[in-house]
């Protein structure tokens, strides 16, 4: 996806959207969403900046929460089970009501095969649950997840209010190219126009929890050719090749 700054002069197709103020979810504005996406973003980086109020480290979770959750949920990721802090690799569960609504999983979901799109060597990130992963991650009961909630929400509310001023359309209903035109606005914050500076944070956000999901699955390993994690009858060493590059041969 390209980082350049895209030009937005208006054009009929622009003009005609414009004439109509598009249907929000949940009543939320375009302005309404940026605000959203603003608090969010100044929260996240306070959270990241350093240690809670309570004196934990942020987004660790204490012992005493995993007391706080009565049973699992069903849904979400299921590579997730056991306890918050002690999880369960062979029954997995979910310590916590999953909060993302149907038509928010539907536009992330869409956002996040724009940002690993199916090919040649896997599925795309959709495929492999990364709106699954991270509905899970958003609905944790963490101050720093918390703070990723307000930014994720606020970013697909105004994602489908952008999606209809410029097109006429949800997000999820562009096509391919409309999607690509409206994440290179926002694909890289340092480039971004002045206009898509928060929501270019957004995107940054999808797009580190969406790599994690999709790297962490067995076909996204495959596709990075990981090689890790597999038993093996002998080990001879680093190939030659490695060690003379490194100037170790």
């Amino acid at each position: 996806m390209a980082d350049h700054e895209r030009d937005r002069a208006p054009t009929p197709e622009h003009e005609g959207a414009r004439e109509r103020e598009p249907e929000a979810a949940e009543g939320l504005t375009r302005r309404r969403a940026l605000q959203v996406l603003a608090a969010g973003a100044a929260g996240a980086a306070a959270i990241s900046a350093g240690a809670c109020a309570d004196g934990t480290e942020s987004g660790v979770p204490r012992a005493e929460d995993a007391t706080a959750f009565s049973g699992a949920t069903s849904g979400g990721n299921p590579r997730a089970a056991g306890t918050p802090t002690d999880p369960d690799m062979v029954s997995p569960v979910v310590w916590w009501d999953l909060v993302l609504t149907e038509d928010e999983l539907a536009t992330l979901a869409s956002l996040c095969d724009v940002i690993i799109p199916e090919d040649e060597h896997s599925p795309g990130a959709a495929a492999l649950g990364a709106h699954a992963f991270i509905d899970e991650w958003v609905s944790a009961p963490y101050d720093g997840n918390r703070e990723d909630l307000t930014l994720i929400r606020g970013g697909l509310v105004w994602l489908d209010i952008e999606s209809a001023e410029r097109f006429g359309e949800r997000f999820t209903e562009l096509t391919l190219d409309q999607k690509h035109a409206i994440c290179d606005d926002i694909c890289w914050a340092e480039n971004a126009a002045p206009e898509y500076r928060v929501a270019a944070r957004f995107f940054d956000r999808v797009r580190d929890l969406t790599s994690t999901a999709f790297w962490t699955t067995t076909e996204g390993m495959a596709d990075l050719g990981f090689v890790g994690n597999r038993p093996m009858p002998r080990f001879d060493g680093p190939p030659p090749e490695v060690l003379e590059r490194l100037g170790l041969a």
